[in-house]
């Protein structure tokens, strides 16, 4: 997108907010590098199985917990029984900053409490299909960090899959933030472009999405 015209904080649906450009270069940089750490084990980055025995084309990997549909679990049963990497403290505070960011509320900062984050990787043409994130157990907010190529990011209803759902541009270091009224809705990614994510971000081909959530687990 053409750096000279303004992408302004916006407002998809209730609860549901987009704040481009929110994560500086030298953020996106630190992420990147902790994602390539955390891609190496002792749980590595893989595509997941589905139940019906469908396999994602993104490439996910789990810290704090490691997911698997339908479930979260401390030790990656369907992978190699590793224990995935522990939550950090930092990644926790970037969360808290997120969600003050995106709903311009310290309090609602102050309060949120990450204990997981799921990483995905696109990259070869993958996709998402549209999905409810309802495994955990609590409705906390859902805070989603873009780096590297732009992806269209669709957002849906609480009802369907279908229509209503608003298409929105996700470019590396956006944020998105859903919860509230939207934080069970419907979403996906359609598609990525390749090619226009920053090199200098220090990731040199496809899309990094990292989502920060409450699990509710103990």
């Amino acid at each position: 997108m053409d750096a000279l015209i303004p992408r302004p904080r916006r407002e998809v649906a209730p609860g549901a907010v987009h704040v481009p450009g929110w994560l500086s270069p030298a953020g996106q940089r630190e992420l990147v590098t902790a994602c390539r750490a955390w891609a190496m084990g002792p749980v590595p980055m893989r595509h997941t199985r589905l139940p019906r025995g469908g396999v994602m084309s993104v490439r996910t990997l789990g810290v704090g917990w490691h997911w698997r549909p339908y479930a979260y679990e401390r030790t990656a049963g369907d992978v190699n029984g590793a224990r995935v990497p522990e939550f950090p403290d930092w990644l926790g505070d970037l969360g808290r900053r997120a969600v003050t960011a995106a709903y311009r509320d310290p309090a609602a900062g102050a309060a949120y409490r990450p204990d997981t984050a799921l990483v995905n990787l696109y990259q070869d043409g993958a996709t998402m299909g549209m999905h409810q994130d309802k495994d955990e157990k609590s409705a906390a907010p859902v805070v989603s960090l873009s780096i590297g190529d732009t992806c269209v990011f669709r957002f849906g209803n609480t009802a369907t899959r279908g229509k209503p759902y608003t298409d929105v541009e996700l470019e590396s270091g956006d944020l998105f933030v859903f919860g509230g009224p939207s934080r069970f809705a419907f979403h996906g990614v359609p598609k990525v472009r390749p090619g226009t994510g920053e090199p200098a971000t220090g990731l040199t081909s496809g899309r990094l999405n990292v989502t920060l959530r409450v699990t509710g687990l103990e």
